[in-house]
């Protein structure tokens, strides 16, 4: 767009921003929608940051706002009223009303032919459980939506995606079931002054092709630190991918500004399970924290639930990628026939570009049961975010079953570790991969290991003939220390064999 039409079309942006929900006013019907293209967004949100915040204002009937869980959930979408239900297109799109949490109104457009309409909101679109329905002409709006497609079956459109909460978002791929979750922007995750939640405030859906294999949504994103303008293109299948394209405008400096953020739960597994009493051996939709540096290395940390808040800070420059995994795909590993822990997705953050400086900050936060997600995993830029500047980043987003960060090097499937003499930990770690399982039994393998502070003491590496890798074991012992870091490899003479394991030991 020319700096012309920009001025030309100025009027009609303003009028965009009052479709949003921090505006009282709604911009007049027209029958031929509003003109928008792929700068539409990125300039609402630049210009919308030129002004102070104003907070959503769009207050719900307490019968709505004081729902239960359980109750929110007895609201159900009507598919038949689904967008592009007739159409025989290979996306579907449906809807969540507002209520519970979920109490802000989202936007929602559809794109097509160059022109956006708002999706109209009605209460009969709904079913309402036991809770009262609004009257018929209310105009309450949407708190989110999901996207529909053939995923599993050439003739049903199963749930792929959800845009639902803040500037949260979560997909999955074939055969899977939802889990973590991603979001477009943290702020000040562990503040002690309070996090920040950048919320998606208005939606546009582009109308597929009759053959697309993907889908675009474009969102604007708006808090009191910044605006920001994002671009999806969902592409559905045996792994579900997002390119993403982002553009911020902050109002203020940002110190604590997270990119790529994912958020997952961790309740217990083998290697964390003190005070546990439950009949299931894990726990968990992630199992660890998976990176490729900047200068090749991969990394992995398994999670944990640790007594009191644990902050972990990984420096690189031009990250390759970072995900939260879950690792054991084996029913027998979870034995929940419910929750189906090994069918979570992966979620796989792959920077398209130079993202310069910085560092992968992991949050793992105690929780007592399984039901809230207590680990938190971002790219943190080095240098703070500018008031009045734009920042640029391109990034695909993998949701996928697959291991991302596998490569020629074997990886750490299992992490345990128990009591030992005299106040020692003894730890217990398996890999499998090729690198390992093409050495003979009697190969010379050598278990790096390395303490932050204590000491390690007796290293063994030996086959695992149930597994088909080899197993690394060695003694802790911590020597009063409150924490030690730990770091542990498989080599071969000056050769790595496999990733690099980190880990962060705590008194239980």
């Amino acid at each position: 767009m020319q700096r012309r039409e920009f001025l030309a079309g100025s009027v009609g942006l303003v009028a965009w921003a009052e479709l949003g929900a921090w505006a009282a006013e709604k911009r007049p019907e027209t029958n031929d929608g509003t003109p928008f293209d792929g700068s539409t967004v990125r300039q609402l949100a630049r210009q919308l940051s030129q002004s102070p915040y104003k907070a959503p204002s769009d207050p719900l009937p307490d019968e709505l706002k004081n729902l239960s869980y359980d109750a929110y959930r007895a609201i159900r979408f009507r598919p038949q009223d689904a967008l592009w239900r007739n159409d025989d297109l290979p996306f579907q799109v449906q809807f969540f009303h507002r209520g519970f949490i979920f109490t802000d109104r989202v936007e929602i457009h559809e794109v097509e032919a160059g022109r956006a309409h708002p999706v109209r909101y009605s209460p009969s679109q709904f079913e309402f459980g036991k809770t009262p329905p609004p009257k018929p002409d209310a105009t309450l709006g949407y708190a989110g939506f999901r996207l529909h497609a053939k995923l599993n079956r050439p003739d049903y459109y199963d749930e792929v995606a959800v845009f639902l909460g803040a500037s949260y978002f979560r997909a999955v791929a074939k055969g899977q079931v939802f889990g973590l979750s991603a979001r477009g922007l943290s702020i000040g995750t562990g503040n002690s002054k309070g996090e920040e939640f950048p919320a998606f405030r208005s939606f546009w859906i582009e109308r597929p092709a009759p053959q697309a294999q993907s889908i675009v949504v474009h969102a604007l994103l708006d808090s009191a630190s910044t605006t920001a303008a994002y671009r999806f293109t969902i592409r559905p299948g045996e792994e579900t991918v997002m390119d993403i394209e982002v553009a911020l405008y902050p109002r203020t400096k940002i110190e604590q500004a997270g990119l790529g953020t994912l958020t997952s739960m961790f309740f217990f597994d083998a290697q964390d399970r003190v005070g546990i009493d439950d009949f299931r051996p894990a726990v968990h939709d992630s199992s660890g924290l998976a990176i490729h540096t900047g200068h090749g290395e991969r990394l992995w940390r398994p999670l944990s639930n640790p007594r009191d808040l644990q902050v972990s800070g990984f420096a690189d420059a031009n990250v390759r990628g970072l995900g939260l995994v879950q690792r054991n795909r084996d029913f027998r590993f979870f034995q929940d026939l419910e929750a189906s822990y090994e069918r979570r997705p992966n979620a796989w953050v792959e920077p398209i570009g130079d993202w310069g400086e910085g560092e992968v900050q992991l949050y793992e936060i105690p929780a007592r049961n399984e039901y809230n997600d207590n680990i938190v995993a971002f790219w943190h830029p080095k240098e703070p975010f500018q008031a009045k500047r734009e920042y640029i980043y391109t990034y695909r987003l993998h949701w996928t079953g697959r291991d991302p960060n596998v490569d020629d090097l074997a990886i750490f499937t299992r992490t345990r570790q128990g009591a030992g003499h005299d106040d020692r930990r003894l730890f217990v770690l398996d890999a499998v991969g090729e690198a390992l399982k093409k050495l003979p039994p009697d190969a010379e393998v050598r278990g790096n290991v390395s303490a932050g502070a204590g000491k390690i003491l007796h290293v063994v590496t030996q086959p695992n003939p149930h597994t088909g890798g080899w197993r690394l074991s060695f003694f802790l012992d911590p020597e009063k220390a409150t924490a030690v870091d730990l770091r542990a490899s498989f080599v071969q003479g000056q050769d790595a064999l496999s990733e690099t394991w980190i880990y962060r030991w705590t008194p239980p």
